[in-house]
């Protein structure tokens, strides 16, 4: 059976050496290129592939978009994201949009042929360093929850108070203020109060 394929990429040069790959080998057809997410799903309409070569980080409609809205559209064509980046923040949202597999670019050429074939098939394809790391997440022990106190001092941050503001407010001194900060950047698993405050709205913690 010959795999149909979509290769997606802002540059030439990666979608040229893609091309190059695949056509060399008789049991795969590159049916066309995108240089974006936006591009990729129109072609996707239009061209059916079964499965479609996706980079990550692209100016514009990024992978991630762009699978999203294939899932929306419900078109069947299996997405296999093909990256350099391999970190939580890249590879989970991936994942979680409806990527049938995640490879690194650096793959040999007969991984890839194997994961292009088991991606065409619906089978879930995680290269090594991908798969360990979700792995790890997983095993991860859950993040102890807030107290309210902490709560509190992340919401005052949140509302643009110093230490020294949230401690008056709060009737406690400032070294306790930075105590509770400390602990809640850990439960959160975040380094610094922008990226706590981040992390706590989109957990619900501090309300709208």
């Amino acid at each position: 059976m010959t795999v149909t394929l979509l290769i997606t990429d802002d540059h030439p040069i990666v979608r040229d050496g893609l091309r190059g790959i695949f056509t060399g080998d008789h049991g795969f057809e590159v049916l066309g290129e995108a240089a974006n997410g936006a591009e990729a799903v129109q072609l996707a309409e239009s061209l059916k592939p079964d499965v479609i070569l996706m980079d990550l980080r692209m100016p514009g409609t990024d992978g991630v978009a762009a699978i999203t809205e294939l899932a929306r559209l419900g078109n069947p064509a299996r997405v296999l994201v093909l990256t350099t980046y391999d970190t939580d923040s890249d590879v989970l949202p991936a994942i979680e949009a409806g990527a049938t597999g995640y490879l690194l670019k650096d793959a040999p050429r007969e991984e890839l042929f194997r994961a292009v074939r088991a991606a065409a098939r619906g089978e879930a394809v995680l290269s090594p360093a991908v798969a360990s790391r979700l792995m790890g997440q997983m095993r991860a022990p859950a993040k102890e929850p807030l107290s309210q106190r902490e709560i509190e001092v992340l919401t005052l941050v949140a509302r643009g108070s110093t230490n020294k503001d949230a401690a008056k407010k709060l009737f406690i001194s400032e070294a306790t203020v930075k105590t509770h900060l400390i602990h809640a950047y850990a439960k959160l698993g975040v380094k610094d109060r922008a990226a706590a405050v981040a992390v706590a709205f989109e957990r619900g913690l501090l309300g709208s």
